[in-house]
């Protein structure tokens, strides 16, 4: 289960053998980072501390954001007997069991905190189990869940419980825990600023997954700081090399590809020729066309992929020979074709943003609301409808509140993209007149 961690003593004989993320599991609510809407003294959990009387809740965020930590330390901050389970290795007797000792101490006069992890887990059926017991008051339910609660809970239990949103971990948390692990260990991380910064940033909002890349680091000697190529040899394993018995074959596609790039039809043929000749297979030849139909072509000439498909099913509709003519067809239509590796540009910086930046939440303005709690928390709030504006363009924005907006696909002045480029020229001047 995902928790955050704050430095405590260990309470084992053998502290090194402890995980570091559990030696840093926190003793107080305070000392959970990142979740301070919550926790803090205007927060909804810090409230109900303060009154000394918890609600059912349903805590819903993402990995490694403290929500078996919270419920924890719930337990302990108003005197409530804590009891764990899951509902991954849970059933029926496993619930049964809870209810009835949670029921046997109530009448002792010991009430009982169940917190149920990954609660969406379990069906409809067993979700309504929990009900009479909520509603008597012989357990106060804490749920987690990493899934949206209005799909996977049940209304009558939703309505039972609060939900609390907990928020994946930013930058400063992150650094926190940090901090804190080079506390505890008297030592610093064996990184550069940068690799420091890629490891946050590759953690994506989850404190248990950057304390473990950090007792991994410090698990072996390190001489000298890693920066982020190190960093990222260091904690990824390596790729399997090529067969080098086919060295032939990896030359001749590559100089196909060049060929095709540099516009040269006469040598593309070629190199085609030289590959199906020599007995290669076919339909691996227009795989590789199709793949350079969208890198280096992209929408300079949108019916690249479309010539590149239909080959492909002229082929396996004649076979050979018949049907290489159709591969040639398309092998010299690519090399003839206006180039432009925008788009595959576009789509490289577009995929290291969302490694980059994880799991940031859109506008919620943009966001469906198909349900009464995601409508009371803002989603579809003021959507702007584009078919209802001028021209049928808004403007809006609809990029993550933490995020900047970004330009990826940057057109080139060639062949069907010089159009493009215009219409976002054309789109850009009508939002910045609506700014």
């Amino acid at each position: 289960m995902a928790d955050l961690f704050a430095p405590a003593p260990s309470e084992t004989a053998d502290a090194a053998s402890v995980p570091l993320a559990d030696r840093l599991r926190p003793q107080r609510l305070e000392d959970v980072v990142g979740q301070e809407h919550l926790t803090g003294p205007e927060g909804a959990i810090g409230r109900m501390v303060a009154a000394g009387r918890l609600s059912s809740m349903i805590l819903w965020g993402p990995p490694g954001t403290g929500k078996t930590t919270i419920a924890r330390l719930l337990a302990d901050a108003v005197g409530l007997r804590f009891v764990a389970i899951s509902a991954v290795f849970s059933g029926v007797a496993d619930l049964k069991k809870a209810f009835a000792e949670a029921r046997e101490h109530a009448r002792m006069g010991h009430r009982t905190l169940l917190f149920v992890d990954e609660i969406h887990r379990f069906n409809r059926a067993q979700q309504d189990g929990f009900l009479p017991y909520v509603e008597d008051g012989t357990v106060t339910l804490v749920g987690a869940t990493t899934e949206n609660p209005s799909f996977e809970l049940n209304a009558a239990l939703l309505s039972r419980a609060q939900v609390l949103i907990l928020n994946r971990l930013d930058g400063a948390a992150l650094e926190t825990l940090l901090a804190r692990a080079e506390e505890l260990e008297d030592r610093e991380i064996p990184l550069t600023a940068d690799a420091r910064a890629a490891m946050i940033a590759s953690a994506d909002g989850d404190g248990r997954f950057v304390l473990n890349q950090v007792e991994t680091l410090f698990s072996v000697q390190i001489d000298e700081p890693l920066d982020p190529a190190g960093l990222a040899a260091f904690l990824h394993r390596r790729v399997a090399v090529y067969d080098k018995d086919r060295e032939g074959h990896y030359n001749l596609i590559s100089a196909l590809h060049k060929s095709l790039r540099g516009s040269d039809p006469q040598a593309a043929l070629y190199y085609l020729a030289r590959m199906l000749t020599a007995g290669e297979e076919p339909l691996y030849v227009l795989r590789r066309l199709v793949r350079f139909a969208s890198e280096d072509i992209g929408l300079a000439d949108p019916q690249a992929l479309v010539q590149c498909l239909a080959a492909k099913d002229a082929y396996e509709f004649l076979g050979s020979p018949e049907g290489e003519l159709a591969i040639a067809q398309a092998c010299l239509y690519l090399a003839t074709a206006p180039k432009s590796n925008a788009a595959y540009k576009a789509q490289k910086a577009a995929w290291k943003s969302a490694r980059d930046t994880g799991s940031l939440m859109p506008p919620k303005n943009i966001l469906n609301a198909p349900t009464k709690l995601m409508k009371q928390i803002g989603y579809g709030k003021d959507y702007a409808y584009d078919h209802d504006a001028d021209e049928g363009f808004s403007g809006d924005n609809y990029w993550p509140e933490e995020m900047r907006p970004q330009t990826y696909y940057e057109p080139v002045d060639r062949g069907f993209e010089k159009r493009i480029g215009e219409r976002l020229a054309y789109w850009e001047e009508l939002r910045a007149k609506k700014r």
